[in-house]
């Protein structure tokens, strides 16, 4: 799913509704994105195989009791993904994205967990790969940084493609030991609330595809057609989402909205996937405003 011109307008449509919604009413956004911030949490950390569950890392963030004995460092990990997560609404509007901010941003994710390699890229004699990609090598991270920093800030390109093409010469990259997924999924973020929208969240059901996208870039000539696709629909539903808000909708199930239209809950579920109606999940349940 490429960004077509019809997405294009919709996006434009719905930001600028969006920004019309939202004036006086910056409290509520406040609120639904402190609650989204263990959810978020939670998919980013389950994507890099975190066994904690969102009823967990909920609790762990609000500082309540958890029924098991949990892998300490995933605690962690959650708290500090958390912090990071709150960090960026502070300060996205302050400066662009630069190595100083993806440095202390990393450092802030994986201080206390690994001190070793918190807020520094690998260094000689430190190579990974992932499935079967090679990443660059160290002395080649810094100036491939610079180059995927530099590209992002132009403006003849259309904002989600720059913002796909920064996150998969990020991850293509791969210029830390641990964290690279993470933090790049934070730094999406930034861009988009650099940009006046919303974050988003790529959701742990389907990092199958989202690692099909990553995967795909790298074996077709750096074609970023499948995650743009990733991106457009959390996208459209992170907006949607909001905008179900501001305007104070009542909201209700999927299922419930099936019943009303009298649609089978497949098909309508099916819509929401395809964001062909205003759907969006809250704790992994789908739900849409009445």
């Amino acid at each position: 799913m490429a960004i077509s011109q019809k997405i294009k307008k919709q996006l434009k449509e719905l930001k600028k509704e969006y920004d019309s919604l939202k004036i006086g009413k910056e409290s509520l956004l406040t609120i639904v994105n402190d609650a989204e911030i263990p959810e978020n949490v939670y998919n980013s950390n389950a994507i890099e195989n975190s066994t904690l569950t969102l009823k967990e890392t909920e609790k762990i963030l609000l500082e309540m009791e958890v029924e098991r004995d949990l892998n300490l460092r995933e605690v962690f990990e959650a708290k500090n993904l958390a912090r990071v997560s709150e960090y960026i609404h502070k300060k996205s509007d302050e400066k662009e994205i630069d190595q100083e901010l993806i440095l202390l941003l990393h450092q802030m994710l994986i201080g206390g967990i690994n001190d070793d390699i918190a807020g520094r890229f690998r260094q000689a004699g430190e190579y990974v790969r992932v499935g079967t990609h090679i990443a660059p090598p160290p002395e080649r991270i810094e100036i491939e940084i610079t180059n995927a920093l530099s590209n992002q800030l132009d403006s003849e390109k259309y904002f989600l493609d720059r913002v796909v093409k920064f996150h998969l010469d990020f991850e293509t990259t791969h210029p830390f030991n641990d964290g690279n997924g993470r933090i790049g999924r934070v730094l999406i973020n930034y861009q988009l609330l650099r940009l006046g929208y919303p974050v988003v969240i790529i959701p742990f059901k389907g990092r199958e595809k989202y690692y099909e996208a990553l995967q795909y870039f790298n074996l077709k000539n750096s074609n970023t057609t499948k995650m743009e696709g990733i991106f457009t629909l959390a996208l459209l539903e992170s907006m949607h989402k909001r905008i179900t808000y501001l305007k104070g909708q009542k909201i209700i199930s999927l299922s419930e909205y099936a019943k009303q239209i009298n649609k089978s809950v497949p098909t309508v579920f099916n819509s929401a996937r395809r964001q062909t109606v205003p759907a969006f999940r809250e704790k992994g349940v789908w739900k849409i405003g009445k």
